[in-house]
């Protein structure tokens, strides 16, 4: 017999497409799209109950097993290291990690390189496999505007379609690492609902594989 799947969802655009696929891996649950102020979603035919989450906290709720599974931009897998399982690339959600700086920057590179980031830990990791002197400054707000009034050399951030960093005169310098979203467990409920979590992996690795197929990739 299936048992329950608990699915968080990253609030926003990201979340509505993920769900998109999902209901069209057969995993639909007509009442998350009405007009109301619920909090978790349920489909009992299906044995599927979502729930939207902060991005940011979908790998928290996963972690400690409030949610069987969930989806995550790896820019979040990267920075917060959740011990989760990383089970597909939904290969949707795609945009790349990036340095930025400056129209016609030139780095010094005896002095400290001041990088304002909202993602520490993945700048950290970058520029310490080129065992280069930083001082990373952690901001939550518009990253570009730290090069621009002097408060860093470079940012680190997430480059979609880089228009942002044109109107600002600040152009990608290097890149990071690409970006997508990525279907995660729970270690524990992967061990104990194997069949469930894999049927939906297997049916949304099938939707990813129509899609690129329809893209010709």
């Amino acid at each position: 017999m299936s048992r329950m799947i608990n699915v968080a969802l990253p609030k926003g655009r990201l979340g509505k497409n993920v769900y998109a696929m999902l209901e069209q891996a057969e995993y639909e649950c007509p009442e998350l799209l009405e007009d109301n102020r619920k909090l978790i979603f349920e489909n009992k035919e299906k044995n599927i109950r979502y729930f939207w989450a902060k991005p940011t906290d979908v790998t928290i709720y996963v972690e400690r097993g409030a949610a069987d599974i969930g989806i995550a931009g790896k820019d979040i897998l990267l920075e917060y290291d959740p011990d989760v399982y990383e089970l597909l690339d939904l290969n949707m959600g795609k945009c790349r990690m990036a340095v930025a700086a400056p129209e016609g920057y030139h780095e010094d590179p005896e002095s400290t390189l001041r990088v304002a980031t909202k993602f520490p830990n993945i700048a950290r990791d970058f520029y310490g496999k080129e065992s280069r002197d930083i001082d990373i400054i952690n901001l939550h707000g518009s990253i570009e505007l730290a090069p621009i009034v002097g408060l860093s050399d470079v940012i680190v951030d997430i480059v979609e379609t880089g228009t942002t960093l044109r109107e600002n005169h600040l152009e990608v310098i290097e890149d990071v690492v690409p970006i997508s979203a990525r279907f995660i467990a729970n270690k524990a409920s992967f061990r104990f609902k194997t069949a469930e979590i894999e049927a939906i992996r297997d049916a949304l690795a099938d939707c990813v594989a129509r899609k690129a197929q329809e893209k010709g990739e």
